[in-house]
Protein backbone atom coordinates (compact mmCIF):
# COMPACT_ATOMS: atom_id res chain seq x y z
CA UNK A 1 0.00 0.00 0.00
CA UNK A 2 1.38 3.37 -1.06
CA UNK A 3 1.13 6.81 0.71
CA UNK A 4 -1.91 8.04 -1.58
CA UNK A 5 -3.63 5.15 -0.55
CA UNK A 6 -2.97 4.73 3.47
CA UNK A 7 -4.06 9.04 3.14
CA UNK A 8 -7.47 7.60 1.31
CA UNK A 9 -8.11 4.64 3.83
CA UNK A 10 -7.36 7.39 6.58
CA UNK A 11 -9.60 9.46 4.87
CA UNK A 12 -12.07 6.55 4.89
CA UNK A 13 -11.60 5.80 8.72
CA UNK A 14 -11.95 9.87 9.68
CA UNK A 15 -15.17 10.03 7.83
CA UNK A 16 -16.56 6.13 9.51
CA UNK A 17 -16.04 7.69 13.30
CA UNK A 18 -19.35 8.59 14.78
CA UNK A 19 -18.05 12.25 16.16
CA UNK A 20 -16.90 14.93 14.23
CA UNK A 21 -13.08 14.67 14.12
CA UNK A 22 -10.60 17.22 12.38
CA UNK A 23 -7.34 17.33 12.49
CA UNK A 24 -5.25 20.65 12.84
CA UNK A 25 -1.39 21.62 13.41
CA UNK A 26 0.45 23.21 15.98
CA UNK A 27 -0.35 26.61 14.13
CA UNK A 28 -4.22 25.65 15.15
CA UNK A 29 -4.84 25.50 11.21
CA UNK A 30 -7.26 22.89 10.13
CA UNK A 31 -5.96 20.24 7.69
CA UNK A 32 -8.71 17.75 8.07
CA UNK A 33 -11.94 17.20 8.45
CA UNK A 34 -14.49 14.34 8.28
CA UNK A 35 -17.99 14.57 7.35
CA UNK A 36 -19.46 14.71 10.37
CA UNK A 37 -17.62 17.90 10.98
CA UNK A 38 -19.65 19.48 8.18
CA UNK A 39 -22.85 18.06 9.52
CA UNK A 40 -22.41 19.11 12.88
CA UNK A 41 -20.77 23.02 12.44
CA UNK A 42 -22.77 23.95 8.96
CA UNK A 43 -19.66 24.42 6.78
CA UNK A 44 -18.19 22.48 3.90
CA UNK A 45 -14.90 20.78 3.93
CA UNK A 46 -13.37 23.49 1.83
CA UNK A 47 -14.74 25.88 3.64
CA UNK A 48 -13.22 24.64 6.85
CA UNK A 49 -9.68 23.25 5.46
CA UNK A 50 -6.55 25.76 5.96
CA UNK A 51 -8.74 28.02 7.89
CA UNK A 52 -7.99 28.53 11.92
CA UNK A 53 -9.84 26.39 14.63
CA UNK A 54 -10.58 29.60 15.56
CA UNK A 55 -13.52 29.35 13.24
CA UNK A 56 -15.17 27.01 15.68
CA UNK A 57 -14.76 28.72 18.56
CA UNK A 58 -16.99 31.45 20.02
CA UNK A 59 -14.55 34.66 20.24
CA UNK A 60 -14.83 35.13 24.37
CA UNK A 61 -12.71 32.02 24.19
CA UNK A 62 -10.03 32.51 21.85
CA UNK A 63 -7.50 33.95 24.48
CA UNK A 64 -8.33 30.57 26.95
CA UNK A 65 -8.05 28.56 23.99
CA UNK A 66 -4.54 30.15 23.17
CA UNK A 67 -3.30 29.05 26.09
CA UNK A 68 -4.25 25.56 25.88
CA UNK A 69 -3.07 24.94 22.42
CA UNK A 70 0.69 26.21 24.20
CA UNK A 71 0.07 24.03 27.41
CA UNK A 72 -0.70 20.93 24.49
CA UNK A 73 2.22 21.82 22.26
CA UNK A 74 4.77 21.50 25.33
CA UNK A 75 2.97 18.32 26.87
CA UNK A 76 1.56 16.76 23.90
CA UNK A 77 -0.43 13.39 25.29
CA UNK A 78 -3.85 12.35 24.46
CA UNK A 79 -6.56 14.32 26.88
CA UNK A 80 -10.01 15.16 27.32
CA UNK A 81 -10.24 18.98 27.35
CA UNK A 82 -12.74 20.94 29.95
CA UNK A 83 -11.74 19.52 33.54
CA UNK A 84 -15.11 19.13 34.51
CA UNK A 85 -16.40 22.37 32.82
CA UNK A 86 -18.87 22.67 29.54
CA UNK A 87 -16.62 23.86 26.74
CA UNK A 88 -18.59 25.67 23.37
CA UNK A 89 -18.35 25.51 20.17
CA UNK A 90 -20.11 27.71 17.31
CA UNK A 91 -21.63 27.05 14.23
CA UNK A 92 -21.47 28.30 10.85
CA UNK A 93 -24.55 30.69 11.70
CA UNK A 94 -23.26 31.65 15.11
CA UNK A 95 -25.25 29.28 16.98
CA UNK A 96 -23.35 28.25 20.33
CA UNK A 97 -23.37 24.77 21.87
CA UNK A 98 -22.39 22.65 24.25
CA UNK A 99 -19.26 19.72 23.39
CA UNK A 100 -16.87 17.69 24.83
CA UNK A 101 -13.41 17.43 23.04
CA UNK A 102 -10.76 15.20 22.90
CA UNK A 103 -7.48 15.26 21.95
CA UNK A 104 -4.59 12.71 20.30
CA UNK A 105 -1.55 14.30 19.35
CA UNK A 106 0.48 12.36 16.22
CA UNK A 107 4.07 13.45 16.00
CA UNK A 108 4.96 13.84 12.11
CA UNK A 109 9.09 14.55 10.93
CA UNK A 110 7.37 18.52 10.06
CA UNK A 111 4.91 18.68 12.55
CA UNK A 112 2.56 17.97 15.72
CA UNK A 113 -0.72 17.22 14.22
CA UNK A 114 -3.62 16.75 16.60
CA UNK A 115 -6.90 14.80 15.97
CA UNK A 116 -9.71 16.77 17.59
CA UNK A 117 -12.98 14.30 18.94
CA UNK A 118 -15.90 16.69 19.06
CA UNK A 119 -19.21 15.81 20.34
CA UNK A 120 -22.27 17.20 20.77
CA UNK A 121 -23.59 17.00 24.39
CA UNK A 122 -26.55 19.49 24.15
CA UNK A 123 -28.97 17.10 25.08
CA UNK A 124 -26.91 15.48 28.01
CA UNK A 125 -26.79 19.60 29.10
CA UNK A 126 -30.16 19.85 29.04
CA UNK A 127 -30.99 16.76 31.44
CA UNK A 128 -28.03 17.52 34.02
CA UNK A 129 -30.18 20.96 34.39
CA UNK A 130 -33.23 19.22 34.73
CA UNK A 131 -31.86 17.16 37.12
CA UNK A 132 -29.85 19.66 39.00
CA UNK A 133 -33.51 21.70 39.19
CA UNK A 134 -35.31 18.83 40.26
CA UNK A 135 -32.35 18.13 43.00
CA UNK A 136 -32.94 21.47 44.26
CA UNK A 137 -36.41 21.28 44.14
CA UNK A 138 -36.43 18.10 46.17
CA UNK A 139 -33.70 20.04 48.78
CA UNK A 140 -35.93 22.85 49.41
CA UNK A 141 -39.09 20.79 50.03
CA UNK A 142 -37.08 18.38 52.45
CA UNK A 143 -35.78 21.08 54.24
CA UNK A 144 -40.06 22.53 53.99
CA UNK A 145 -41.15 19.32 55.19
CA UNK A 146 -38.35 19.21 58.27
CA UNK A 147 -39.09 22.73 59.04
CA UNK A 148 -42.83 21.84 59.59
CA UNK A 149 -42.25 18.33 61.44
CA UNK A 150 -40.36 20.69 63.60
CA UNK A 151 -42.80 23.31 64.34
CA UNK A 152 -45.69 20.90 64.26
CA UNK A 153 -43.88 18.94 66.77
CA UNK A 154 -42.66 21.24 68.86
CA UNK A 155 -46.32 23.46 68.95
CA UNK A 156 -47.88 20.22 69.99
CA UNK A 157 -45.42 19.73 73.41
CA UNK A 158 -47.12 22.25 75.36
CA UNK A 159 -50.97 21.31 74.81
CA UNK A 160 -50.25 17.28 74.84
CA UNK A 161 -47.80 18.01 78.13
CA UNK A 162 -50.91 19.77 79.90
CA UNK A 163 -53.36 16.69 78.99
CA UNK A 164 -50.87 14.49 80.21
CA UNK A 165 -50.18 16.42 83.56
CA UNK A 166 -53.92 16.44 84.14
CA UNK A 167 -54.70 12.37 83.35
CA UNK A 168 -52.29 11.95 85.45
CA UNK A 169 -53.35 14.32 88.38
CA UNK A 170 -56.94 12.87 87.56
CA UNK A 171 -56.13 8.96 87.64
CA UNK A 172 -54.22 9.87 91.09
CA UNK A 173 -57.04 11.54 92.89
CA UNK A 174 -59.65 9.47 91.40
CA UNK A 175 -58.47 6.31 90.76
CA UNK A 176 -61.03 3.88 92.98
CA UNK A 177 -63.48 5.86 93.34
CA UNK A 178 -65.08 5.63 90.39
CA UNK A 179 -66.28 3.25 88.71
CA UNK A 180 -63.74 0.35 86.96
CA UNK A 181 -64.73 1.98 83.79
CA UNK A 182 -63.67 5.31 84.43
CA UNK A 183 -60.58 4.49 86.08
CA UNK A 184 -59.67 2.26 83.04
CA UNK A 185 -61.16 5.70 80.63
CA UNK A 186 -58.12 7.19 82.39
CA UNK A 187 -55.55 5.19 82.22
CA UNK A 188 -55.88 5.30 78.46
CA UNK A 189 -55.89 8.40 78.20
CA UNK A 190 -52.54 8.60 80.35
CA UNK A 191 -51.05 5.82 78.46
CA UNK A 192 -51.90 7.66 75.00
CA UNK A 193 -50.68 11.23 75.89
CA UNK A 194 -47.30 9.42 77.19
CA UNK A 195 -47.11 7.92 73.76
CA UNK A 196 -48.08 10.64 72.21
CA UNK A 197 -45.21 12.49 73.30
CA UNK A 198 -42.56 9.75 72.82
CA UNK A 199 -43.92 9.93 69.31
CA UNK A 200 -43.42 13.73 69.01
CA UNK A 201 -39.99 13.79 70.80
CA UNK A 202 -38.73 10.72 67.93
CA UNK A 203 -40.08 13.13 65.19
CA UNK A 204 -38.41 16.10 66.74
CA UNK A 205 -34.89 13.92 66.31
CA UNK A 206 -35.76 13.03 62.91
CA UNK A 207 -36.28 16.53 61.93
CA UNK A 208 -33.32 18.13 63.47
CA UNK A 209 -31.06 15.35 61.45
CA UNK A 210 -29.10 17.36 59.39
CA UNK A 211 -25.37 18.12 58.26
CA UNK A 212 -22.12 20.36 57.28
CA UNK A 213 -19.08 20.80 57.24
CA UNK A 214 -18.30 22.56 60.44
CA UNK A 215 -20.19 19.72 61.77
CA UNK A 216 -17.82 17.07 60.12
CA UNK A 217 -15.31 16.61 63.29
CA UNK A 218 -12.70 13.69 63.52
CA UNK A 219 -14.95 11.43 66.19
CA UNK A 220 -12.99 8.85 68.32
CA UNK A 221 -16.03 5.74 68.58
CA UNK A 222 -14.34 4.47 71.51
CA UNK A 223 -15.72 7.75 73.55
CA UNK A 224 -18.80 7.63 71.72
CA UNK A 225 -19.46 3.98 72.97
CA UNK A 226 -18.46 4.40 76.39
CA UNK A 227 -20.91 7.22 76.30
CA UNK A 228 -23.69 4.44 74.90
CA UNK A 229 -23.12 2.03 77.28
CA UNK A 230 -23.47 4.33 79.67
CA UNK A 231 -26.79 5.51 78.68
CA UNK A 232 -27.81 2.61 78.12
CA UNK A 233 -26.68 0.63 81.82
CA UNK A 234 -29.85 -0.13 83.30
CA UNK A 235 -30.92 -1.72 79.98
CA UNK A 236 -27.71 -3.89 79.79
CA UNK A 237 -28.31 -4.69 83.45
CA UNK A 238 -31.54 -5.83 83.40
CA UNK A 239 -31.01 -8.00 80.19
CA UNK A 240 -27.40 -8.92 81.45
CA UNK A 241 -26.49 -8.13 78.00
CA UNK A 242 -22.84 -8.39 76.48
CA UNK A 243 -21.47 -6.03 74.51
CA UNK A 244 -18.32 -6.79 72.52
CA UNK A 245 -15.94 -4.67 70.42
CA UNK A 246 -12.25 -3.73 69.52
CA UNK A 247 -10.66 -0.35 69.83
CA UNK A 248 -13.00 1.39 67.44
CA UNK A 249 -11.25 4.12 64.66
CA UNK A 250 -11.94 7.37 64.24
CA UNK A 251 -14.49 8.88 62.16
CA UNK A 252 -15.61 12.10 60.32
CA UNK A 253 -19.06 13.20 62.09
CA UNK A 254 -21.18 14.60 64.03
CA UNK A 255 -20.55 13.21 67.30
CA UNK A 256 -24.05 13.62 69.26
CA UNK A 257 -25.79 11.85 65.79
CA UNK A 258 -23.18 8.57 66.24
CA UNK A 259 -23.66 8.44 70.01
CA UNK A 260 -27.65 8.49 68.71
CA UNK A 261 -26.82 5.94 65.86
CA UNK A 262 -25.02 3.35 68.31
CA UNK A 263 -27.64 3.51 70.90
CA UNK A 264 -30.41 2.93 68.90
CA UNK A 265 -28.84 -0.01 67.55
CA UNK A 266 -27.97 -1.13 70.79
CA UNK A 267 -30.56 -0.32 72.50
CA UNK A 268 -32.69 -2.04 69.51
CA UNK A 269 -30.67 -5.42 69.92
CA UNK A 270 -31.37 -5.42 74.02
CA UNK A 271 -35.21 -4.92 73.54
CA UNK A 272 -35.41 -7.55 70.99
CA UNK A 273 -33.85 -10.09 72.57
CA UNK A 274 -34.74 -13.71 72.59
CA UNK A 275 -36.62 -15.21 75.50
CA UNK A 276 -33.77 -17.39 78.09
CA UNK A 277 -31.10 -15.84 75.92
CA UNK A 278 -28.54 -13.63 77.08
CA UNK A 279 -28.80 -10.68 74.43
CA UNK A 280 -24.85 -10.32 72.62
CA UNK A 281 -23.74 -7.74 70.53
CA UNK A 282 -20.22 -7.78 68.70
CA UNK A 283 -18.88 -4.86 67.03
CA UNK A 284 -17.16 -4.94 63.74
CA UNK A 285 -15.21 -2.49 61.75
CA UNK A 286 -13.27 -2.48 58.48
CA UNK A 287 -11.84 0.43 56.10
CA UNK A 288 -14.02 0.38 52.87
CA UNK A 289 -12.73 3.11 50.88
CA UNK A 290 -12.65 6.45 52.51
CA UNK A 291 -15.66 5.15 54.70
CA UNK A 292 -15.38 2.71 57.68
CA UNK A 293 -17.57 -0.45 57.67
CA UNK A 294 -19.44 -0.97 60.94
CA UNK A 295 -20.94 -4.07 61.39
CA UNK A 296 -23.49 -4.15 64.80
CA UNK A 297 -24.29 -8.25 65.66
CA UNK A 298 -26.97 -9.18 67.74
CA UNK A 299 -28.42 -12.65 68.28
CA UNK A 300 -31.90 -11.56 69.36
CA UNK A 301 -35.17 -13.00 67.94
CA UNK A 302 -34.61 -11.78 64.33
CA UNK A 303 -36.57 -9.79 61.41
CA UNK A 304 -38.60 -11.76 58.50
CA UNK A 305 -37.80 -11.18 55.10
CA UNK A 306 -40.61 -9.71 54.51
CA UNK A 307 -40.14 -6.77 56.70
CA UNK A 308 -36.46 -6.20 55.39
CA UNK A 309 -37.55 -3.33 52.46
CA UNK A 310 -39.41 -1.13 54.99
CA UNK A 311 -37.56 -1.76 58.42
CA UNK A 312 -35.74 1.61 58.01
CA UNK A 313 -39.00 3.69 57.02
CA UNK A 314 -41.07 6.01 59.80
CA UNK A 315 -43.38 4.35 62.23
CA UNK A 316 -42.57 1.00 60.73
CA UNK A 317 -43.37 -1.11 64.00
CA UNK A 318 -43.19 -5.65 63.46
CA UNK A 319 -44.68 -5.96 66.84
CA UNK A 320 -47.29 -5.18 68.68
CA UNK A 321 -47.12 -2.14 71.75
CA UNK A 322 -47.61 -5.01 74.43
CA UNK A 323 -44.75 -6.28 72.93
CA UNK A 324 -42.42 -4.01 72.41
CA UNK A 325 -42.63 -0.72 73.24
CA UNK A 326 -41.06 2.15 71.16
CA UNK A 327 -42.58 4.25 68.07
CA UNK A 328 -41.27 2.93 64.76
CA UNK A 329 -38.91 5.72 64.21
CA UNK A 330 -35.78 4.10 65.59
CA UNK A 331 -34.44 3.09 62.46
CA UNK A 332 -35.54 5.37 60.01
CA UNK A 333 -33.19 7.98 62.33
CA UNK A 334 -30.45 5.40 62.17
CA UNK A 335 -30.94 5.68 57.89
CA UNK A 336 -31.20 9.39 57.98
CA UNK A 337 -28.06 9.89 60.01
CA UNK A 338 -25.94 7.30 58.29
CA UNK A 339 -27.12 9.06 54.33
CA UNK A 340 -26.63 12.64 55.96
CA UNK A 341 -22.93 11.82 56.92
CA UNK A 342 -23.04 10.08 52.87
CA UNK A 343 -23.32 6.28 53.92
CA UNK A 344 -25.42 3.36 53.43
CA UNK A 345 -27.13 1.26 55.79
CA UNK A 346 -28.31 -2.31 55.01
CA UNK A 347 -29.35 -5.39 57.24
CA UNK A 348 -29.37 -9.10 56.99
CA UNK A 349 -31.39 -11.07 59.29
CA UNK A 350 -33.45 -14.37 59.74
CA UNK A 351 -36.56 -15.14 61.93
CA UNK A 352 -34.70 -16.33 65.44
CA UNK A 353 -30.73 -15.98 64.24
CA UNK A 354 -30.59 -12.36 65.26
CA UNK A 355 -29.75 -9.52 62.81
CA UNK A 356 -26.38 -7.46 61.36
CA UNK A 357 -26.85 -4.26 60.95
CA UNK A 358 -23.71 -3.12 58.27
CA UNK A 359 -23.57 0.94 57.74
CA UNK A 360 -20.67 3.10 57.26
CA UNK A 361 -19.10 6.83 58.15
CA UNK A 362 -16.41 8.84 56.21
CA UNK A 363 -12.65 8.53 57.50
CA UNK A 364 -11.53 11.63 59.05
Amino acid sequence: MDIEEYGIVAEQVLDAAPDAMLIVNEASTIVAVNNAVERLFGYTRSELISKSIMTLIPQRFHSRHEHNVASFIEDPIPRHMGNGKWLFAMRKDGVEFPVEISLSPIKTNKDLLVICAIRDVTERVRVEKELEKQTEELRHSNADLEQFAYIASHDLQEPLRSIASFAQLIERRYKGKLDNDADDFIEFIVEGATRMQKLINDLLSYSRISINDKQLNATDCNSVLRDVLRNLELAIEDSDGQISYDTLPMVAADRSQVVQLFQNLIGNALKFRKADVTPHVKILTAEEGDYIRFTFEDNGIGIGEQYKDRIFTLFQRLHGRNEYDGTGIGLAICKKIVETHGGYISLSSELGKGTTFTFTLPKP
